[in-house]
């Protein structure tokens, strides 16, 4: 599907290829990892850095993350994994879900909730915006965060800006569609040479397991 310039990346049964992919060839991270990045791991010790542009509204992300999470778990101290925000236009509470992770960041949650955006999708980001809002409100009461605080957070939309350069980035990287992950700058990529999309566990730590061999 396309909206705003946007590819929605589907992936057909194997998960290997994805049927919609960026129409630029950059495959190159253009943003490093920086300190406004959401890290898990740490960069001083990590060998190889993954970085994920997702969409908590996406399906093919509800199914990726965990694998990168399988990944990550896998290598320990070898590896560090950074989340970006890519929501797109036609997911009609992927932006929201965003902002408001960012507001549980700023709490010391980000992952946490990140997780739950994932594991909650179904029914709750795939439906009305203010079902949307109260998954998020119930996530936040669930991770014990100052609840005045987040509610003003992600009603004044605070971290727009980090949003939209977060956007900016993954756009200027090649990213056109969701979910994208870079692995020491590279984006994964298919035979093809377009993103992997939701692949199996195996499609990257091949290419980790290559990088830690080097």
């Amino acid at each position: 599907a396309q909206n705003g310039g946007n590819d929605d990346v589907a992936v057909v049964d194997d998960g290997e290829e994805p049927v919609a992919a960026p129409t630029t060839t950059t495959t190159k991270l253009s943003e490093a990892v920086n300190d406004e990045d959401h890290v898990r791991g740490d960069l001083k010790t990590a060998k190889v850095v993954m970085v994920e542009y997702s969409d908590f509204q996406c399906p093919y992300c509800e199914r990726h993350h965990p694998t990168l999470e399988q990944v990550f778990d896998q290598y320990g101290d070898d590896i560090a994994w950074v989340y970006r925000h890519f929501p797109l236009s036609f997911h009609a509470n992927a932006e929201s879900a965003a902002l408001a992770s960012e507001c549980a960041a700023e709490q010391g949650k980000f992952w946490e909730f990140a997780d739950a955006m994932f594991d909650g999708q179904t029914g709750n980001l795939d439906g009305s915006a203010a079902t949307a809002s109260a998954f998020y409100t119930a996530t936040a009461k669930d991770l014990g965060l100052n609840a005045s605080k987040f509610e003003s957070c992600v009603s004044s939309k605070k971290y727009q800006d980090k949003l939209d350069a977060d956007m900016a980035s993954g756009r200027a990287s090649g990213v056109s569609g969701t979910p994208a992950t870079f692995i020491n700058g590279v984006l994964v990529t298919g035979s093809t040479g377009k993103s992997v999309g939701a692949a199996p566990a195996s499609v990257f730590t091949s290419i980790i397991d290559a990088a830690l061999a080097k």
